[in-house]
């Protein structure tokens, strides 16, 4: 190291803590997103676009053509003929579905709805010299602003709403009014939205009997009272997402997945991650690494000793238990028998649409966000969810609750949804940082007690599954384990999004998933030819998984003990325990 970057080290300094201060009540007025993230995108697509006169041109002629369809499709209708539309939705767009926008006037207010909303799209890409992360953002905020103005969303401009509106005499408007009424003193009070009152953790939901065999400050450790005689002799260990309550594999009876494998001789075992607060600002990866996975794990050898263990990570919680299977493949530490990734990436170079929300600018304000209360709230990071399909979960929901006059069923899933979580300042702050951002584990810089990990060093076989619409972890992104392992993958593509496609009991009607074992040696095979090639099976996947444990598991014997006193690890309470119960 030269003299002059050791000057330069001197010179480095901490963020001011005005600085952060103030970046953090931003946040509160801009939901964690970053204002300079958005300017400096939009001014890199702007003055790109206002150096390109020729590419201006080209717009100039698109929207000439495009306002041109637009008046021969209105001539079209004024004589009778407008079935045959100008430009149709993309195939997930389902706001014009009804059947009265193809009638005057609804049909030319839909199309050139759409025929803007494709202009923009041209507009917004494309564009030479404009970085492509900046490009996908641009896109995305004119996307969210057409959507704000869509003819759907307006009473005089949607059919379906007049229709119901004079079918009813305006009694849907009076209800949509109660019903906002209903949602803002609810949203004011901290009350869960209408009807999830009725589901209650630990009666209807995480009601699958068990009891919390081991504790510390950032989880609770759940063995599964056996429902069979006999059991498989390799033990199952859950690893959640901390992003979320451990539930989502504990839902209604019959919907339950931790349920259904209790159900089939598995001894189960899963960590209910503690809801951090101001507190826990300094908990970091390695602590979710230590305090969770390797606690657990130790507690499952200690009640079920001499035995391997099937591990299974969630989302967030597969990443992690990858970091950890990974140091112990590199220690020669075999206490695994098995590893399976739901919904869960490794590598981050292609993550999906949440990239819109990750970039050194976004980075750095929201961990300014976070290091003003100790932690990332709810509200922030649904927001960001929510923004990525705001036409499902916003635009549509607004028009049922307060047009319509309707209200969603309620149900499991959103009841779970509905039920906040945070994340540590430190943690998120790491993972965005080293695994996101800078993809460390990929590139060979991500350190385990001071040595670098590869995915490579996992040891056992894979079992991985991807969601075919998951926004979160884009199935192309999670197949890349095909690539980086060097064991044998067994790879399942479900239908079905984040959530939804995971939690699949047997007997749904819709479902379907194609499956592939991919050798250590053998070929890659790129994710449009696995998709392709592979043949496509009715069902749900859980019972496919089920065979594949099955088959890397030895003979059933009788169940092991609630717990083992004797190595400190006595039943503590009843499932689902209390850190699952903080708000």
């Amino acid at each position: 190291m030269t003299r002059l970057q050791h000057a330069f080290e001197e010179d480095a300094v901490e963020p001011q803590p005005v600085d952060r201060l103030l970046h953090a009540g931003l946040g509160r007025l801009s939901g964690g997103i970053s204002p300079a993230a958005l300017t400096l995108a939009g001014t890199d697509w702007a003055v790109h676009l206002g150096l390109s006169p020729g590419r201006q041109g080209e717009l100039a002629e698109k929207a000439l053509r495009k306002a041109l369809r637009l008046m021969a499709y209105a001539g079209h209708c004024v004589a009778g003929d407008g079935e045959a539309r100008c430009i149709e939705p993309l195939p997930h767009d389902h706001r014009f579905d009804d059947e009265g926008w193809s009638r005057w006037p609804f049909s030319l207010i839909h199309q050139a709805f759409l025929l803007q909303q494709q202009w923009w799209h041209v507009a917004t890409t494309g564009v030479r010299g404009v970085d492509p992360h900046h490009e996908e953002v641009v896109n995305f905020v004119a996307r969210q602003c057409l959507d704000v103005f869509s003819p759907s969303n307006f009473l005089a401009t949607n059919p379906e709403l007049l229709r119901r509106t004079a079918a009813q005499g305006g009694w849907n408007l009076v209800r949509g009014w109660a019903n906002w009424l209903e949602d803002v003193q609810r949203q004011l009070a901290g009350r869960p939205d209408p009807g999830l009152e009725a589901f209650q953790v630990g009666r209807d939901l995480a009601a699958t009997p068990g009891k919390v065999v081991y504790r510390n400050r950032l989880m609770e450790l759940i063995q599964y009272k056996p429902s069979t005689k006999t059991v498989h002799p390799e033990p199952l260990l859950i690893v959640p997402a901390w992003i979320m309550k451990y539930y989502i594999l504990d839902l209604a009876p019959g919907r339950s997945l931790i349920e259904y494998l209790v159900g089939q001789g598995h001894t189960v075992f899963a960590i209910s991650w503690k809801n951090p607060g101001a507190e826990d600002r300094d908990l970091g990866m390695d602590d979710y690494r230590r305090l969770g996975v390797m606690a657990a794990l130790d507690a499952v050898n200690a009640i079920v000793p001499e035995r391997k263990v099937h591990a299974v990570g969630y989302c967030l919680g597969g990443t992690l238990l990858s970091l950890a299977a990974a140091a112990m493949g590199r220690d020669g530490d075999q206490r695994l028998a098995t590893l399976t990734l739901l919904a869960a990436q490794t590598d981050f170079t292609e993550p999906g649409e949440l990239d819109l929300f990750i970039d050194e600018s976004q980075v750095s304000f929201l961990e300014d966000v976070m290091w003003a209360r100790g932690y990332l709230g709810r509200g922030q990071m649904a927001g960001a969810f929510q923004l990525l399909r705001s036409q499902d979960l916003i635009w549509s929901r607004l028009v049922r609750n307060y047009l319509l006059g309707e209200r969603e069923k309620p149900f499991d899933l959103m009841a779970w949804n509905a039920d906040s979580t945070r994340l540590p300042y430190r943690m998120h702050s790491e993972y965005l940082r080293d695994l996101f951002l800078h993809n460390d584990l990929v590139e060979g810089r991500y350190d385990v007690d001071g040595r670098p990990v590869a995915v490579g060093d996992i040891a056992e076989p894979v079992f991985a599954v991807g969601t075919v619409t998951d926004h979160v972890a884009p199935w192309r992104s999670v197949y890349k384990i095909v690539r980086l392992a060097r064991t044998e993958v067994t790879f399942l593509l479900t239908s079905g999004g984040h959530n939804a496609g995971i939690v699949t009991p047997p007997g749904h009607p819709r479902r379907t998933f194609q499956v592939a074992v991919h050798e250590p040696l053998g070929p890659i095979v790129p994710p449009e030819r696995f998709e392709r090639e592979t043949p496509r099976q009715q069902g749900s996947w859980w019972p496919e998984w089920h065979q594949w444990l099955r088959q890397h598991s030895g003979r059933r014997g009788p169940p092991p003990a609630m717990g083992n006193l004797d190595a400190g690890y006595a039943p503590i309470t009843d499932a689902p325990g209390e850190y699952v119960l903080m708000k």
